[in-house]
């Protein structure tokens, strides 16, 4: 370590948001740009290069943590990009978008806060682009092999790159008209803009990698012609089908899925659309759902100008301390955290009825009432305890114009065809089904991500796709030199 004492002196110290009032005129991401640098050196410093590192295992690509937080202190950023890069094909998505499981898993989080390594990662990212140390990669030479990746979420990115890079000619076939998958559509402009992700896929066509947008595998093209012409196929089109809200009144117009807002949401930002036909402006916003997508609904709905937002969360507020017999070190607890899109509504007070900034928590949905002409008017709810039981006596009503369903999804989309058209088997979650090599039944198809896994975080994503890559080159090559972070049955650190 570059200061053993600096985890004794130097304070935890976040990137800096800027100011709410600021942030929410516009869509830009929400830290004040350049206000990382100057402290990320220290930060680094905290680490304490434990003996037993349990952010490794935390983080499901065994990110290198120790070795590039050292570098950092030391200001040797080429080599602290290697080490990056060694394990993780995309850290500027992870630094953005992954919710820090390795923070969880830092010895020093024992009884401190832990070390900032999501900051950390995310500055070395940027230091290597700004410097030039991510070039292409195209292999030496090619293996002759043709592989297809359908779906072009962080899965599908990962484990083509990674099968281009040992020499294969690869081609993503993805049925929007961009490449990027929930990044691209689901993700908003504030939280990750479109620009750092157009460019890791222009290194990605550099190398050779070839990419196939407005193609729906299954309805445009027959999947059982796509396996014929390929030598392996991989199938990482993520657990799309949402999960739905049984209750009265679900039929009203105005009630809509989170992932029918967010993509017209996305494609306003990057030109396509003048606005958001579901557009939250001057509407009473009510989102059923606790998640991170959740939270992005709500951070798109107060950039929208929405007359009120108010989120809703089946679970109880959780607390600020981890619970070391439920939740002990080094697991990932449930905490109270306020997101960007948390702290914006509360200092703005889109919702005044809240438990704390724009949740209402222990809040189920009873039904909805419209108001006469067919539209959502009213969300009425209920307080439930812990076994979410409604309590009685607790029913409320809000306003309601626009309802956002955030519930999460349930596994991969039947729609177009390719599960069934394969003759893909399924596990009874409704997730494709798949051995140890993440192969399925049908010889030379493979699956990953959350088509297979069941939904779960980007650093997940990733990993998968690199495993998956490993096993794909296995299986036309006999041998891989590629990198296999983890296997199909692998899952995080729990109780």
């Amino acid at each position: 370590m570059a200061d053993p004492k600096g985890f004794m002196s130097t304070p935890r110290q976040e990137w800096p948001r800027r100011p709410v009032v600021e942030r929410v005129r516009d869509w830009d991401e929400v830290y004040v740009p350049g206000a990382l640098l100057p402290i990320v050196g220290a930060q680094a410093n905290r680490c304490m290069d434990c003996g037993v590192p349990f952010c490794h295992d935390a983080c499901p690509l065994g990110n290198l943590i120790p070795e590039w937080n050292d570098l950092v202190a030391r200001s040797d950023w080429r080599a602290a990009s290697e080490r990056l890069h060694a394990t993780n094909n995309f850290p500027e998505f992870t630094g953005r978008l992954c919710p820090a499981p390795c923070e969880a898993g830092c010895v020093l989080a024992i009884n401190q806060p832990a070390v900032t390594i999501k900051n950390v990662e995310w500055a070395i990212a940027e230091r290597a682009w700004e410097e030039g140390f991510v070039p292409p990669r195209p292999p030496d030479r090619l293996s002759g092999k043709t592989v297809a990746v359908i779906g072009s979420g962080p899965t599908g990115l990962a484990a083509a790159q990674q099968l281009t890079r040992a020499g294969h000619t690869v081609a993503v076939y993805e049925k929007d008209d961009r490449i990027g998958g929930l990044m691209r559509y689901g993700i908003p402009e504030f939280k990750m803009e479109k620009r750092f992700l157009d460019r890791r896929l222009e290194q990605m066509r550099a190398e050779g990698t070839r990419f196939r947008t407005s193609t729906a595998v299954g309805r445009d093209v027959p999947a059982p012609e796509l396996r014929s012409r390929y030598d392996a196929v991989v199938i990482a089109t993520g657990a799309t089908a949402w999960r739905e809200l049984p209750v009265p009144g679900r039929e009203l117009a105005g009630v809509h899925q989170a992932m029918e807002y967010l993509p017209p949401a996305n494609r306003v930002c990057a030109g396509d659309l003048e606005a958001n036909p579901l557009s939250a402006a001057g509407r009473h916003v009510v989102i059923v759902g606790g998640g991170d997508t959740g939270a992005d609904c709500l951070g798109t709905a107060v950039r929208e100008g929405a007359a009120s937002v108010t989120q809703l969360d089946i679970y109880a507020r959780p607390g600020g301390e981890r619970d070391a017999e439920a939740e002990p070190w080094p697991t990932y607890p449930k905490l109270y955290r306020l997101s960007g899109a948390h702290e914006e509504a509360g200092e703005l007070r889109t919702a005044p009825a809240a438990d704390a900034d724009a949740r209402l928590f222990a809040a189920s949905t009873l039904r909805f009432t419209g108001d006469g002409r067919g539209r959502v008017k009213e969300l009425h709810l209920v307080e439930v305890d812990e076994r979410r039981q409604p309590v009685a006596g607790t029913e409320r009503v809000l306003p309601a114009g626009l309802v956002l369903l955030a519930l999460g999804f349930s596994g991969p989309d039947r729609a177009d065809g390719l599960i069934d058209q394969l003759g893909l088997e399924t596990e009874p979650r409704g997730m494709l089904a798949r051995d140890g090599e993440f192969a399925t039944n049908v010889p030379g198809v493979f699956a990953a991500g959350d088509a297979a896994r069941g939904q779960s975080l980007i650093v997940w994503a990733i990993a998968e796709g690199r495993a998956v890559a490993a096993a794909v080159d296995r299986y036309l090559m006999g041998e891989s030199w590629l990198e296999a972070p983890i296997s199909p049955y692998d899952r995080p650190m729990a109780v």
